[in-house]
């Protein structure tokens, strides 16, 4: 790496103190420091979790997917563990207005063959019917399995928006692991690499210095310091951050047929 070094700091609008290498590294050493005792802790934690009781649950329990009906152990694919994230839906509503932190998540994770090759299957399950959960699916090029559990009580259905483990011995299936809100960060490993950043993911939840620069104004209910999570997961067509009605998740704009919506429904979902 080739530096440019400075004898004393400098200082840089809304970016870090500028320094010299020497000075940079020994910052970084620190840091390191810490980041090393995070690791050391994320790991205790994963071994906590591996040793958490499990519930059993109905194997039998009928899933609808591409293939027709078929009882949930099918999911795992003849593999001893299955993850599944339960997809958000809302009925009635078009592609672009389904959720956009749902749409995040599915699409982070487009392949699951690392997955696969440690013996885990991987799937999405929703509480949409069928019928508009399939044309959803296509319209995204989603590859991954995706399954209605309409009808059905928790942990299959009920409520969306978290990532489940479950193990199988057998015909018998348990689940092993749930979590949602960030727990299911793991997946979206963009977020990772914004926290890699100098300006990291611009919300306003986190702790910047004075005179960092704010989030751009998007003219709509977000933009600006105090930006809840996500902000920039629905955009319009020019890439412009907003919940306004010519809004839509993000890797929509890249999906045949795409085009701006005119409207509003009275949910606040775009019609």
């Amino acid at each position: 790496m080739t530096y440019i070094n400075r004898e004393s700091s400098e200082s840089v609008p809304g970016l870090p103190e500028v320094v010299d290498a020497d000075s940079w590294r020994d910052a970084r050493a620190r840091l390191l420091d810490r980041e090393k005792a995070h690791t050391a802790e994320a790991d205790a934690i994963a071994a906590a979790r591996r040793t958490l009781p499990m519930g059993e649950i109905d194997a039998d329990a009928e899933v609808h997917g591409e293939d027709g009906s078929v009882a949930f152990r099918e999911l795992f694919d003849g593999r001893d563990e299955l993850i599944v994230y339960k997809h958000m839906w809302y009925d009635g509503a078009p592609h672009q207005g389904q959720c956009e932190g749902c749409t995040a998540v599915a699409w982070s994770l487009r392949d699951a063959v690392y997955l696969n090759a440690r013996g885990v299957s991987f799937a999405v399950l929703t509480s949409g019917a069928w019928s508009e959960v399939r044309p959803y699916v296509h319209f995204m090029g989603y590859e991954q399995p995706w399954y209605s559990v309409r009808g059905l009580d928790e942990p299959l259905g009920g409520d969306m928006g978290s990532l489940l483990s479950f193990v199988r011995r057998g015909d018998r299936v348990f689940l092993t692991y749930e979590t949602t809100g960030r727990g299911v960060e793991p997946v979206t490993g963009f977020l990772g690499l914004l926290d890699m950043t100098a300006l990291g993911r611009r919300e306003g939840w986190e702790d910047v210095p004075e005179g960092w620069p704010e989030v751009p104004d998007a003219g709509s209910p977000v933009g600006g310091r105090g930006s809840p999570v996500g902000w920039y997961w629905r955009t319009d067509d020019q890439g412009r951050a907003t919940w306004g009605p010519t809004s839509r998740p993000v890797p929509q704009w890249t999906r045949h047929g795409a085009a701006p919506v005119t409207s509003l429904g009275r949910d606040g979902h775009s019609h």
